[in-house]
Order: structure tokens, then sequence, then C-alpha cells
């Protein structure tokens, strides 16, 4: 995790005085070592992840884009991880049958004791309930920010993983069911997280997790999240302290309300889990959240470059 600090190996040649050391031997060279270079986040690669989603339309569980997505980001995380690894499981759908999902879980670094866990949803919506125009809230939502930006900052620093591997093991949960359940029934949302809690392997044990979900708002202010401070403040803190080393601005001391999201269960079973997420989409008096509205040209390389370069930053500084 953090990096590696270089011993300097003092040696002394006992048992000669100045008069006897005629010949000295040369003077032992301090090691040096190259500092570990922390890769830089490439927010416009991210926008291609982001998009490359979004073309596949909506990724409702059950549609056959869910299913064309599913393969993809499956595909491409095998280029990038050590192990890429299906959660199969079904839920009863609205329509009272069961319907196939699948959380993928991707590991680098396998060797490592100490693990850090990054998660983000990748189904979108199957209706937007909240949109202004009563004739689109049977429409599905295309999830470009609710659901597509998480998935596409993971994928980026996937790919970082793959050239240049951290002194941690890293773990990335991609969930699927997030955001299924009908405004007030909140049975039926965080449907992978909670799986995965219930189905977790008895000797997984992540020093924390992180979690990112709509962070590509092109009007990025990233509040903190009330579950958060109460269950993981010391990640909360060690997160917004490195967005301020590093100037990242969209990390913002206001609180925001108890965000019901895919860090609950995990938080529930002892994995200290915090939150990013910018719930006012893109402001507080705007809202594109759960509308036909979330589509690709709301997002922006720039959100998604800082939330990637805080992460990457806390991944490569870890300490081990």
């Amino acid at each position: 995790m953090k990096l590696l600090i270089s011993l300097i190996l003092m040696i002394s040649f006992a048992g000669c005085s100045q008069k006897e050391n005629k010949n000295p031997l040369p003077a032992t060279k301090t090691e040096k070592r190259e500092p570990l270079k922390i890769p830089a986040f490439d927010g416009t690669n991210a926008i291609r992840y982001l998009t490359r989603q979004t073309d596949f339309g909506p990724r409702t569980p059950g549609s056959v884009a869910h299913d064309q997505c599913l393969l993809y980001l499956v595909s491409e995380m095998e280029k990038f991880a050590e192990a890429v690894n299906r959660q199969d499981f079904s839920h009863k759908g609205q329509d009272g049958k069961n319907i196939a999902m699948t959380n993928i879980i991707s590991s680098f670094n396998l060797k490592a004791t100490t693990r850090i866990l990054l998660l983000a949803h990748w189904d979108s919506r199957p209706f937007a309930d909240e949109d202004p125009e009563p004739r689109n809230r049977t429409k599905p939502v295309l999830g470009a920010n609710d659901g597509a930006s998480g998935i596409a900052v993971l994928m980026e620093i996937a790919r970082h993983l793959k050239q240049q591997s951290p002194a941690v093991g890293i773990d990335m949960l991609f969930t699927d069911g997030e955001d299924y359940g009908k405004r007030g029934d909140n049975k039926n949302y965080l449907l992978g997280s909670r799986y995965f809690a219930k189905n977790i392997s008895p000797g997984f044990k992540p020093a924390f997790g992180i979690l990112i979900d709509m962070i590509g708002d092109a009007q990025l202010e990233i509040p903190k999240d009330q579950y958060s401070l109460r269950y993981a403040p010391e990640i909360v803190d060690l997160l917004w302290s490195k967005a301020r080393e590093l100037g990242i601005y969209q990390f913002s001391d206001k609180l925001q309300g108890w965000v019901i999201d895919d860090h609950l269960p995990l938080n529930e079973i002892g994995i200290k889990t915090v939150d990013l997420i910018d719930f006012s989409y893109p402001d507080e008096s705007n809202r594109y959240w759960h509308t036909v509205q979330d589509t690709p040209d709301k997002c922006s390389a720039e959100s998604l470059e800082a939330v990637g370069k805080v992460i990457l930053h806390i991944i490569y500084t870890h300490p081990k």
C-alpha cells in the first residue's frame, strides 16, 4: 500500500586507524532507488469507457443491452486483472419473474495481504420516475452518470494497475441491481452489494472500501455523506486530505444527507466503506438523477479525472 521506504545501509570498517588506512576503500555509496511514480489518471480515456457503456443503451437487468455490456465489462477486465469472477444471482423482478443479475469481481496483486476494495454499480435504472415529463417516467434511464461514470473510473484505474502493480492488493466489485427498486421500496435497491455482503468469502477482509457513484457530473462537487462519516470517518479524512494535498477542489467539506447506496451493506458487515457521490446532479435546483437527461453530454473527463487521481494516489501511497 504506502510506498516502501529504502533503508540506508551504513557499512563501517573496524580495526583500522587513520595511519593504517593508507589506501582507504572508496566511500560506501548510499543506495538510491527511484521514487515510486504514481500513474497519471487519463480523464479522456475514462470518458471513452463511459460512452462505451452507454453505447449499449440502458443497462437494465433483463435487457439485451445489459447482457451485452456484461460481456464487454468481463472481457475488458480480463485484460487488466489477475483474476476476474462472475457472481451470478437472481432476483424476483417487477413482473414477478426471476431476473438474472451478475456482480463482477476483479482482483489485482493477489499475493498482497493488505487489500483495498473499490466498487461501483454497472446497471442502470429501468424507469425514469423522477423525470419532469410524465410521459418519460416509464422509460429506462441511460445512466451515463448514475452507473457508467463510476465503472469508467475503475476501468481506467484497472488499466494502470496492470501496468504498475502497487504494494497493496486491489479488489474491484462491479455491482448489479443497485438501482432496481421503486421509490420507497428499499428492499429492491442495492441488490448486488447485498448479495456480495451475504456471500462474502470468510477470509476476505479489506482494510477499507471506496464506493464511487454519480461522479461524472460536469459540475462536480462531492460533499461528505453522513453514513460514511458514521462508519468510516478516518477513511473520509484520508480521501479529503489527499484531495486537498493534490488541489482537487471537487471534494467539498459540505455535508450531504444520509445516502442509501452500495456502501451500506458493506459497512454493516464491518468493511469500512466511504461513498463518493454528488447527489445534486447537476446542482441543487436542477436534477438529471433518474431522468432521461442522464446522458454522456452531462458528464466530463475533468470530473472523472479528479476522482481517479485521488484514488490512484491513495492506492500507490498506502502502506503495505
